[in-house]
């Protein structure tokens, strides 16, 4: 990075109201967030990171979601994050929800995953430390831990906020019951669950099973990750596989997934998209948020001229009654595979 000079935001960043209540809190947040869970670690260019992170800043997009382990390597994103925002964003720091995460591997030994308090508060500090920041936003746990009671984990997310080091706590991955029982302990404690993180696309809509009307009865916050399905839901895969694309080196999206099944659904939502006269990607995208319920979507970006698109979505009507129907033949239920 060549420059300290600070990023002189766009003036037009809150022109178009783009921001959605958090549950019952006083939290909004953008319907759209940036997500750091892929392209901001060791093999992306600093100069690029810089870039999608500023534009999303200049979009209005007021959010960015990381967890301790987004990389490669581990921390990475949120070191290179940090950096960034140290130099280009920090006055704007009352302008930004920070977010970050803790429940996956770390370290070596018995302290460096799942959900024991010492993990979590260990966790938060070494994140505030490579982000350089006093505070997060909101502290999320990342995943159930089968093997800690819960009311240890949680009582670690409520020591975050009352120590300064988080404003708000979350949790992710959790099922329904789990996620009321976080509800009320955390309700108890004083410091109330704002949101949960679940993956939910149309091709993964198991928080239809439960989890959404939990959401919604206990008035937690929604924030929804893998919303275009790791590009599944994109017009990427609809005539092969691109050579360097992510189905040919991720673990998370591989080749036995471009299935013959796959191609019928995804050619046809995306003839829906063009009757509308937008991408894929933008109809899932408002798929995912036609849910009140759903409070955003977090999307990732391998350029700025991806994130703009996807941003773009919000700039159409949304889906009518009709058109949702439409898609609904070629929505996959529950955990069902495309």
């Amino acid at each position: 990075m060549t420059t300290h000079t600070p990023h002189v935001a766009d003036e037009a960043r809150y022109d178009q109201d783009i921001y959605r209540r958090c549950g019952r809190s006083g939290l909004k947040l953008p319907a759209i967030s940036l997500g750091l869970w892929q392209n901001f670690g060791g093999s992306t260019s600093v100069e690029s990171q810089r870039d999608i992170i500023l534009a999303a800043f200049d979009l209005g997009i007021t959010h960015y979601d990381l967890a301790n382990n987004y990389g490669p390597p581990a921390g990475a994103a949120e070191s290179n994050f940090g950096r960034i925002f140290s130099k280009k964003l920090k006055p704007y720091r009352d302008e930004i929800i920070v977010s970050t995460k803790a429940g996956y591997w770390m370290w070596p030994g018995p302290y460096g995953e799942w959900g024991s308090r010492k993990y979590l508060l260990s966790s938060l500090d070494q994140s505030l430390k490579r982000l350089g920041l006093d505070y997060v936003d909101i502290f999320y746990h990342h995943r159930p831990d089968p093997d800690t009671p819960l009311e240890e984990s949680l009582s670690a997310l409520d020591q975050a906020v009352r120590s300064g080091k988080a404003l708000y706590v979350g949790i992710s991955n959790y099922g329904p019951d789990a996620t009321r029982d976080a509800a009320r302990i955390l309700k108890d404690l004083g410091t109330p669950l704002l949101i949960h993180q679940p993956r939910y696309s149309m091709f993964d809509r198991t928080p239809e099973q439960g989890l959404l009307d939990v959401i919604g009865e206990e008035g937690i916050g929604s924030i929804v990750f893998s919303p275009l399905a790791q590009g599944l839901l994109t017009d990427r895969y609809l005539k092969g596989i691109p050579k360097g694309s992510r189905a040919t080196h991720s673990e998370f999206l591989t080749k036995d997934q471009i299935t013959e099944t796959y191609l019928k659904r995804a050619i046809a939502l995306n003839e829906i998209a063009k009757g509308r006269g937008q991408s894929l990607a933008q109809l899932a995208l408002q798929w995912v948020l036609r849910d009140e319920r759903v409070t955003s979507a977090l999307v990732g970006a391998s350029s700025v001229k991806q994130l703009r698109t996807n941003v773009a979505a919000l700039d159409f009507d949304p889906l009518t009654n009709d058109e949702i129907a439409a898609i609904e033949p070629y929505a996959v239920h529950g955990t069902e595979r495309a």
